[in-house]
């Protein structure tokens, strides 16, 4: 009688133990799905102060002014509008046409370099059109990180050389940028969140090297693409709101 109590006491241990595991999971849950609609509430309420239309309404205005008073500042107001445009309107998406991606790598090349007034020295090879796709802003904090810790730390020749192939369905990067003869970076979370979405979105079809040399910083970067369906390859924007 005392081996089937014992027997007894032992199966409930187990089963309120189970029961309280469960209900701790369940609490855990329930406080990981309040936190995320709680992230997505605060992401929908910036959207609302932030309306596109808003925005591109008001860039506009100030390009019309700029335009009689400064080229360059007029310039670079387009070029900061076709930067936003593509990261509100293609940047939500998993993938995009790599020819867009391109473009916008461009265009904030473009940006840039206006404001070293032809003191940087840049050579950049893009390929022509494409028929590919890559996740949006895969490229983009290498090249700010070249400018961010290279060109603009340099106080005399900065330099950036930027070549992008795509041969076959495999987009090869290579950047390399001068860097100060005194360096005092901190490390930022650009690159180490590229690196973590490289390995997620491509895991086993891409190839990072970064390479910190005495004089210079240099990165190969390899991406195996897939092949873009035609249809997204049509124009996005017609608004004319938004001309700019």
């Amino acid at each position: 009688m005392l081996a089937g109590l014992r027997g007894s006491i032992t199966v409930g241990g187990v089963a309120a133990a189970i029961k309280l595991m469960k209900c701790f999971y369940e609490k855990q849950e329930a406080a990981l799905l309040l936190e995320k609609e709680k992230v997505n509430a605060e992401l929908q309420m910036l959207k609302a102060q932030l309306h596109p239309h808003f925005l591109f309404n008001t860039l506009n205005n100030i390009y019309s002014f700029t335009q009689d008073v400064s080229e360059k500042a007029s310039g670079m107001i387009m070029g900061l509008s076709q930067l936003l445009r593509y990261i509100l309107y293609d940047c939500n998406k998993p993938l995009v046409a790599l020819d867009k991606e391109l473009k916008m790598i461009s265009d904030y090349l473009a940006l840039e370099t206006t404001r070293y007034d032809h003191g940087l020295e840049i050579a950049v090879q893009l390929p022509g059109a494409t028929n590919y796709l890559i996740a949006p802003l895969m490229l983009l904090p290498f090249i700010e990180n070249a400018f961010k810790h290279g060109a603009s730390q340099m106080t005399e020749n900065p330099w950036i050389s930027l070549n992008v192939t795509v041969k076959d369905n495999e987009l090869a990067m290579k950047l390399i940028n001068g860097k100060p003869s005194v360096t005092n970076i901190t490390p930022g979370i650009g690159i180490a969140n590229v690196r973590k979405r490289l390995e997620l979105l491509y895991p086993d079809e891409h190839e990072l090297t970064i390479n910190d040399e005495e004089e210079m910083y240099i990165v190969n970067l390899k991406i195996t693409l897939i092949a873009a369906h035609p249809d997204v390859l049509k124009p996005v924007y017609n608004g004319a709101s938004e001309k700019i």
